[in-house]
């Protein structure tokens, strides 16, 4: 019981951080480009599902801190369509910004998105690798009860994830970020063949802002080969 009442405050905490993050979101209008240099290490920020760009702020702003190139891509909108086409719009963005070894760093369903593109790039100079923040590889056992069309597919074994799946390959190319716990993710985010990094972290949303994750974040983008 008392674990329960524990995971219950975290729930909460968690709806309220993203009831935050998608307040300012709406009422802040900073633009993507102040985050981009002309020098360093080009990464990519995917958000999740009803999450802008702008929800990914916090890291952005490390990252950009730290020296690197990071962008953020407003075409992904609130990332609501399927893995296939937001994937198609970040490969689009790539090219027409002539990027090379960029570094994916996402959250949630752009954690899906991130390995499907690591599958399907064949240009072995395109992409590094990419730091997942609870992804839902393995998916949810909620989306069952889910209506919207848009979550649907982080039921277990639903197609795009049967998909992911099959590509093992990409796995040694990704680390897994997630927490002690996830309300959303109850399954977690472990990957097998990936790097799985379990933090003292609480929620689905709030791991945007931890400096704990912040700090891993750092370090395995500099590990990345």
């Amino acid at each position: 019981m008392k674990q329960v009442i524990k995971n219950g405050y975290y729930w909460l905490l968690d709806y309220l951080y993203v009831f935050k993050m998608q307040l300012a979101s709406i009422v802040q209008h900073d633009s993507p480009a102040q985050y981009q240099t002309d020098a360093g290490q080009p990464i990519v920020l995917i958000p999740g599902v009803y999450e802008n760009w702008r929800f990914m702020r916090p890291i952005a702003k490390v990252l950009h801190a730290h020296g690197y190139d990071v962008h953020v891509i407003a075409g992904l909108g609130y990332n609501r369509k399927t893995v296939e086409e937001m994937a198609e719009v970040i490969q689009d963005y790539l090219q027409a910004q002539h990027l090379t070894h960029v570094t994916l760093v996402t959250h949630s369903k752009g954690g899906l998105i991130g390995k499907f593109l690591l599958g399907s790039i064949t240009d072995a100079n395109l992409l590094r690798g990419m730091i997942a923040l609870n992804a839902p590889f393995s998916g949810s056992k909620y989306a069952y009860i889910l209506p919207v069309r848009s979550l649907r597919i982080f039921i277990p074994h639903s197609r795009i994830l049967s998909l992911l799946a099959l590509d093992t390959l990409s796995n040694s190319k990704i680390v897994s970020i997630y927490g002690l716990f996830d309300p959303h993710i109850p399954g977690g985010s472990m990957l097998e063949g990936a790097k799985n990094i379990r933090l003292e972290t609480y929620g689905h949303f709030r791991i945007i802002s931890d400096r704990k994750v912040h700090k891993a974040v750092i370090e395995n983008i500099r590990q990345l080969v």
